[in-house]
């Protein structure tokens, strides 16, 4: 007589298996992005993360990742009043033959941050907190993108 409607809380690890058994991330040794990534691989198992390009079923090939801060408004005197903070990253997945599994895709997370000139350094600290928080979210949905990806 109960029924549901499906839904469940993202970020469970429980449909995040990815349908390969090696993987090559192409991200820079000190990408904070890239070094997130490879814990939350390591974490669901299954997929082991490797350094050879060439053992890898799957390779993921960091197009662009870039961050950007703008401005959103201004006050009446014209200072800033808020800033628009964009982490965007493109890329795609080959297989070790090059061929295509995911086609070049691109995540734009957004958000918005009020800016007050007294408070710089508690700002900044902001600022920071959200780019560290659009990092997580952009990894979640990187996982999830993989693990949707088709190898046949």
């Amino acid at each position: 007589m109960l029924t549901s409607c499906g839904f469940h809380l993202r970020g469970t690890g429980d449909n995040l298996n990815l349908p390969f058994s090696t993987i090559y991330l192409g991200f820079s040794s000190a990408s904070p992005l890239g070094g997130e990534l490879k814990r939350n691989i390591r974490a669901y198992g299954g997929t082991k993360v490797v350094s050879d390009p060439k053992a890898a079923e799957a390779i993921v090939d960091v197009l662009a990742e870039t961050k950007d801060k703008s401005i959103l408004s201004l006050n009446s005197q014209g200072r800033v009043r808020e800033y628009t903070l964009t982490y965007a990253l493109r890329f795609r997945v080959k297989d070790n033959q090059a061929k295509e599994l995911l086609e070049p895709t691109e995540i734009v997370l957004k958000r918005s941050i009020s800016f007050n000139e007294n408070q710089v350094l508690a700002k900044e600290e902001e600022e920071a907190f959200l780019y560290r928080d659009m990092q997580t979210d952009l990894v979640q949905q990187l996982m999830r993108r993989l693990a949707a990806v088709k190898t046949k």
